[in-house]
């Protein structure tokens, strides 16, 4: 082998080694979902606006980004399997708008808070899960963690873990089950949507 050919032959493994690190550290599509999330967050912050044109703004992504019938099958419990389809479709419909609202007004202007996905994930069964925090513009970083599995080919949100280790779908059964109960799963479906309707105002 020439020295030419030497250098050459160097040059294109220093390339392959540098660009290793970095296809894997952004290959992770579970990681890829959050961070596609957050930065539809971050956009829809900045903007300002009302809480109704952030929804809009909101929707297509958490429709990309989170399995919302799963969600909900799991916030409904063991009674989902036995309802009709088109009581559950309701019940899906209602749980997204609720879940979009919440974000739409939760997280109503941008003030310099960054939110962090840390590219590691773990894995747990079909389950993938991802850390992250928020810092806001004082005070600790808040954690956030996501479970997320595949649904329908493709990698989706199915529980977020509030400051870390509180889930979300866990206190909507709690949440859910009373009204259930009562009121069967067209009284669900009308109380989330009147939650999705106050959040708005």
């Amino acid at each position: 082998m020439t020295n030419r050919m030497a250098r050459v032959f160097s040059l294109v493994l220093l390339m392959f080694a540098a660009a290793v690190p970095a296809r894997a550290q952004g290959a992770d599509p579970a990681a890829a979902a959050v961070q596609n999330f957050y930065d539809a967050l971050v956009a829809s912050m900045k903007s300002g606006g009302t809480a109704k044109s952030r929804y809009e703004k909101l929707k297509p992504v958490v429709e990309q980004d989170f399995d919302l019938a799963g969600m909900t099958a799991l916030s409904v419990g063991p009674g989902w399997s036995s309802m009709t389809p088109s009581d559950q479709k309701a019940l899906i419909d209602a749980f997204e708008r609720m879940t979009v609202a919440n974000y739409a007004s939760n997280f109503d202007s941008f003030s310099g808070e960054k939110f962090t996905v840390d590219p590691t994930v773990t894995e747990r069964g079909d389950n993938k899960f991802v850390k992250s925090t928020l810092k806001p513009t004082s005070g600790a970083a808040i954690p956030f963690n996501y479970r997320v599995h595949n649904a329908g080919g493709s990698w989706k949100i199915v529980d977020v873990y509030l400051n870390g280790n509180i889930s979300q779908l866990a206190q909507k059964r709690s949440d859910f089950g009373a009204t259930l109960q009562a009121s069967g799963p067209q009284g669900l479906a009308k109380k989330i949507n009147a939650l999705a309707d106050q959040t708005l105002g």
